[in-house]
């Protein structure tokens, strides 16, 4: 905060209008009074916040509810928080589709558009997508792009502080891709870029099954297996970005890839795709001996995965996401295996965002980076 102390009357206001604005966008609307009992707050600050707030476009007055109305003298006036004074985007960036979500600035979202995407593309052919898919999103829900206030994108592979990917094999032409400022040049806007389980894993515990953790792994079972973690409810990215890349597992042992595993054939699977995973699982249910061994296998492998994380973060919670969480019964052979090799076993839960996951990931980047200029000064209010 610059050279602000804590008696500079800016420092003051800028925590009143934290606090009010905070107050605004917990509830549909209110009236002065309520945000004055709420903030505890003088009326005439209150006042004064609530008109500064409405000149920069974050506060409307309400129309007035005539359900609420007093049967003598004017209803009192409302204030409601502007979600529609600017938008945010949550982008996922995969092997075989790339998603867009759109929402104002309380994170409800608004729209959404996908398109898939050949595993082998190039680079700059899936980048496209991307942004085709973003334009059809935009227009259709009728928002400017200048209303954008950030972009938050998620990938599978290893990402650097800058965005740029420093490993991402899932991807052709991924490895040392400078993604954050390739969608630079598409807004003007911040745009903040992520791995996809990390996202997902941010996705759980804002809208999934997470909401009631805060140390949590998210694993991501599919093309290339990741997990992604929060410790103490914030994201554990690790020293250089590479937390949680239980993909490179395999390079302990030989023929353990997902092409190997869920292989019913004496050759690797392939194409390794969502539909022919999808055959596989099915194969199983209807009692192919085959597949239920490869679905078998993948099963040991995921445990593998998740015992590592287990062991080395003690999470109170699991949640298994990408293939693993359409396998029927799956949780209970985890549970199963995983008493064997933790000390403590986690609790265990199936995603339930589903595909949305990464891409809802990527949105609370988004939104967490506009509440960080929102409410920049709110934990002042905490200490003073």
């Amino acid at each position: 905060m610059g050279g602000l102390t804590g008696g500079d009357p800016s420092l003051l206001r800028r925590i009143n209008s934290a606090v009010v604005l905070h107050a605004l966008r917990a509830t549909d609307c209110a009236t002065l009074t309520e945000i004055t009992r709420v903030t505890g707050l003088s009326r005439p600050t209150v006042e004064g916040v609530v008109e500064g707030l409405i000149e920069a476009g974050l506060v409307i007055e309400a129309a007035a509810d005539e359900g609420t109305a007093r049967r003598q003298g004017r209803p009192a006036r409302r204030f409601r928080f502007r979600a529609e004074a600017g938008h945010l985007l949550g982008l996922e960036i995969g092997p075989h589709r790339v998603a867009a979500l759109l929402s104002g600035l309380d994170g409800r979202v608004i729209g959404a558009q996908a398109k898939d995407v050949d595993e082998s593309a190039p680079a700059d052919e899936r980048l496209e997508r991307l942004r085709t898919a973003v334009a059809e999103l935009l227009r259709r829900a009728g928002v400017a792009r200048g209303s954008l206030r950030a972009v938050g994108a998620a990938t599978p592979g290893i990402v650097e502080a800058d965005g740029t990917v420093r490993l991402g094999t899932a991807l052709p032409g991924w490895t040392g891709l400078r993604l954050g400022e390739r969608l630079s040049r598409s807004f003007k806007c911040p745009v903040l870029v992520e791995n996809d389980a990390n996202a997902a894993a941010v996705a759980e515990h804002w809208k999934g099954a997470a909401t009631e953790s805060d140390d949590i792994v998210f694993v991501l079972a599919g093309l290339s297996p990741g997990a992604g973690a929060l410790i103490g409810g914030r994201l554990h990215r690790g020293y250089g970005g590479a937390a949680g890349e239980t993909g490179a597992l395999h390079l302990l042992g030989r023929d353990v890839t997902p092409e190997t595993l869920l292989s019913t054939t004496d050759q690797p699977l392939h194409p390794l795709d969502e539909q022919a995973v999808a055959k596989v699982f099915a194969e199983a249910r209807e009692g192919d001996l085959r597949a239920r061994a490869a679905v078998e296998r993948y099963i040991q492998r995921l445990v593998h995965d998740v015992a590592a994380m287990a062991l080395a973060l003690d999470p109170e919670l699991v949640v298994i996401g990408g293939w693993a969480a359409g396998l029927d019964d799956v949780l209970e052979p985890l549970r199963r295996e995983l008493a064997r090799y933790c000390l403590r076993p986690p609790k265990l839960a199936l995603s339930l965002l589903g595909e949305a996951a990464v891409a809802t990931g990527a949105l609370r980047l988004a939104l967490d980076h506009v509440e960080e200029q929102l409410f920049a000064v709110e934990g002042a209010t905490a200490r003073r």
